[in-house]
């Protein structure tokens, strides 16, 4: 390793530490390393010599390894608390449901019935009840494939539309547990039974879906690369008019925000949130294309992300005093809620970044339990507190987060 690779690595470090709003003491408590530790390294005359200690690196930061080491392979992390429902939904994707539907004899579809079960597990993804979504899935997912190999000639398209459906409730709520190999199957199997369909927009939701999946496994360039070629395919159908392609083309922008955001290119991230609210300007609120939810409020909490992501906490904080998510689903207002504390964090106001996150609790529980970036944010509060408050502690407690004191 080069000393020019060690400044620059070193460089990187300290940015990013910054932009989590974490002092260098706070930072090393984080990695159960020295103060001096971490001035070393970030002033490149400290060598990172082992994996281990840069995915740890790469783990407080909420960066992959490859932003930190071109070089390195990228090790997928494991979380040790796992998410209700969780191991249900990886083994309702690991059972070979379309080769039973096929081999088998299935039975005339109850088509209403299906649509009831798919909006139901639609219902229970943005309430975050992943416990309940895994036992409707576990009946839901083989009958639905075996409808697709019941139903008419005039039936299947319909039949796969909602299969479609269904494997997106999959991933949105394996995506929010942390679960990116989970999640992507899921997705795949949701473009495939779209194309089935002949169904472009719905094709255009599981890009959407997959944008989402690269994101939470920081595959920032390929969720950027995704969401930037499905939007790109989408603008004859949204400047011709049609609503759905609009809001999808606009939830893609989103991601491509997020994207350019999470990669550090503010001029980029901006650039997409504006063409993104243009598009919400055209179709308003109060639609939920593809449950997508987006509209111009859904623009705006993308707006607070995004500066975050930057670590420009005081347009994050101005942003978010005009927002009103109140309309939008719970799991929507969470994800608010969770930029709100991070952006508080990085200005260190403790207490308040501390209230929004009480605030995730009380609404969706399981998904304040579910999320890593939630149990990240609680340890970093936890070591920018020098006595923590009993509310700080009870979350950290309720999420396994352990303080940790270092000395220099």
């Amino acid at each position: 390793m080069s000393t020019d690779y060690e400044k620059t690595l070193g460089r990187k470090i300290a940015f990013n530490r910054k932009r989590r709003g974490l002092s260098q003491k706070e930072f090393a408590g984080l990695l159960d390393r020295s103060e001096a530790w971490v001035s070393q390294v970030e002033r490149g005359v400290r060598r990172i010599d082992r994996m281990t200690v840069l995915e740890k690196v790469a783990e407080v930061l909420d960066l992959p390894v490859a932003e930190l080491a071109a070089e390195a392979p990228i090790v997928a992390s494991v979380t040790e608390h796992e998410a209700p429902g969780a191991s249900r939904l990886r083994l309702v994707l690991s059972s070979a449901h379309s080769l039973k539907a096929i081999l088998g004899q299935p039975e005339s579809p109850d088509i209403p019935a299906l649509r009831t079960d798919v909006d139901r597990a639609w219902s229970l993804t943005h309430e975050g009840n992943y416990a309940d979504l895994a036992e409707l899935l576990e009946g839901l997912v083989p009958r639905l494939e075996s409808a697709t190999r019941a139903g008419s000639d005039g039936e299947r398209p319909g039949l796969f539309r909602l299969l479609a459906s269904m494997y997106h409730t999959c991933s949105a709520a394996l995506a929010n547990m942390g679960e990116p190999e989970a999640a992507w199957i899921a997705v795949d199997r949701a473009v495939v039974a779209a194309e089935r369909a002949g169904d472009p927009l719905l094709m255009a939701a599981g890009e959407f879906r997959l944008s989402i999946v690269f994101l939470g496994a920081r595959h920032y360039d390929q969720a950027a690369q995704v969401s930037g070629s499905a939007a790109d395919a989408l603008a004859p159908l949204a400047d011709g008019g049609e609503p759905e392609a609009i809001a999808l083309r606009g939830a893609l922008t989103l991601q491509r925000a997020l994207a350019a955001g999470r990669l550090n290119h503010a001029d980029e991230a901006y650039t997409h949130l504006r063409e993104a609210k243009e598009l919400a300007d055209r179709i308003g609120d109060g639609r939920n294309d593809y449950n997508t939810e987006f509209g111009p409020t859904n623009v705006a909490l993308h707006e607070v992300a995004v500066a975050v992501d930057l670590g420009d906490a005081g347009v994050a904080l101005r942003a978010a005093e005009s927002v009103d998510p109140s309309d939008l689903s719970s799991e929507r207002q969470a994800r608010f809620g969770i930029d709100l504390a991070k952006a508080h964090a990085q200005r260190r106001q403790i207490d308040r970044a501390v209230h929004s996150l009480s605030n995730v609790r009380e609404l969706l529980p399981e998904m304040f339990r579910a999320k890593p970036a939630v149990r990240q944010l609680v340890a970093d509060l936890v070591a920018m507190s020098p006595l923590p408050s009993d509310q700080l502690r009870a979350l950290a407690g309720e999420l396994g987060v352990q303080e940790m004191r270092t000395g220099t």
